[in-house]
């Protein structure tokens, strides 16, 4: 019974099915109350600490998470559930004394004065203490992760980045190296730096809500929990020899082959579609197959380039110039009503952006979902990858994406 419930958390730990299922479950429990409270939180940490306690049993996955360099991913776990808890649970406890037309529990302390000293400086110096106690006690207990001089002919299999660039490693697979490298996280910095430009909303200033800021808190919470925290979670466990995907209770075999063969957009348009429709109907500009291009930048050379990722062109092009006219128009949470998820917080959530172009006005909702659409490919490229092994929706000499 217990190897059978290991094989289907293998199963299940693909990401495909690992991150849909977390993605579900974590946006839903961000609207549950009840969760944001003493005993809801209390008994999820008390779940998952029992959890991998009993996870720890087994010897592929002690092997795994009990490694030095690993250490960190536990005390991010609960550092984050513990920080999330307190910023939800005032959020929600705000938000329900708001709906009882009292002011948030902010207002009421608000006019309170604190002293730097004692109050200040004495807390300051207490966890001081406390912080130099642990670090002094985990340098004692935890190995350094050393190894020996980096010896070219033993290269470590795999080869991992530090934890904390886990994320980045990952999201290499999905992009090109100048675009996860360079222009992500570049935009990232440059999306954190434009927040409080493009953010008009004054609700929430100087206290915590969430039923007020629930586009803002989701946003961040979906860039940030599930998209960069996972990868480095995906990283850490899931990652093994040959940079394949293992199951958290899975040897990891050095000899594992796993035939995965990368297409992309235009190979399939052209190779699999098109070539198949051209020789029965004898047509040979269809049946030509891949258009041959060059890196060379001349007009005869552009069209090739053109012609040959013309389906990956319209599609961006649909994707950050059409789809944020339709969120403006609210086109998107209509769409969502009429399959029949209007009533739940997803059409709303939707319906949001209509509200957001009113309030922001055309340049900053431009801004605003230029840099929430370019999250999206996110994990548009991360399933591609996962269930059609797709790499690149458009691939040129210069640029891929």
């Amino acid at each position: 019974m217990l190897d059978l419930l290991k094989h289907g958390i293998d199963f299940l730990s693909d990401p495909k099915f690992s991150f849909t299922i977390f993605a579900m479950l974590f946006l839903w429990a961000l609207f549950q109350r009840p969760i944001w409270t003493k005993l809801g939180t209390i008994l999820a940490m008390v779940g998952i600490s029992l959890g991998l306690i009993v996870a720890l049993q087994d010897r592929n996955f002690a092997v795994t998470l009990l490694k030095p360099d690993n250490a960190p991913i536990f005390l991010m776990i609960f550092v984050f559930g513990f920080c999330l808890w307190i910023a939800m649970t005032q959020a929600h406890n705000n938000d329900r004394r708001i709906e009882q037309k009292l002011p948030p529990e902010e207002k009421e302390t608000s006019d309170q004065k604190t002293w730097v000293w004692p109050d200040l400086v004495y807390i300051e110096f207490l966890c001081m203490i406390l912080c130099t106690v642990f670090l002094v006690v985990w340098s004692l207990v935890v190995r350094a992760p050393l190894e020996e001089p980096a010896n070219p002919g033993n290269t470590p299999n795999p080869s991992k980045a530090p934890w904390y660039f886990l994320g980045l490693q990952e999201l290499l697979v999905y992009f090109d190296p100048w675009f996860a490298g360079v222009v992500m996280p570049s935009i990232i910095v440059i999306g954190l730096m434009a927040i409080p430009y493009i953010d008009v909303n004054p609700k929430g200033n100087g206290y915590f809500t969430f039923k007020d800021r629930k586009l803002s808190i989701v946003t961040f919470m979906i860039g940030f929990m599930l998209f960069w925290n996972f990868l480095i979670v995906i990283g850490t466990v899931l990652r093994g020899p040959g940079w394949n995907f293992y199951g958290p209770f899975e040897e990891w075999n050095p000899h594992k082959v796993v035939a995965l063969t990368n297409v992309n957009l235009s190979e399939y348009v052209w190779v699999k579609f098109l070539y198949p429709i051209g020789q029965h109907l004898h047509l040979n500009w269809l049946s030509q197959g891949l258009p041959q291009t060059n890196n060379q930048i001349t007009p005869q050379n552009l069209g090739h380039v053109i012609l040959k990722e013309f389906v990956g062109i319209l599609f961006l092009m649909w994707w950050f110039l059409y789809l944020p006219g339709r969120f403006a128009k609210g086109a998107v949470g209509s769409f969502v009503e009429r399959i029949g998820f209007g009533k739940y917080r997803l059409g709303r959530l939707f319906d949001a952006t209509r509200n957001l172009y009113v309030a922001q006005g055309f340049v900053r909702y431009s801004i605003t979902i230029l840099l929430f659409l370019t999250m999206a490919t996110v994990p548009l490229k991360m399933y591609l990858r996962w269930t059609v092994n797709m790499k690149y929706i458009v691939d040129t000499p210069w640029i891929k994406f």
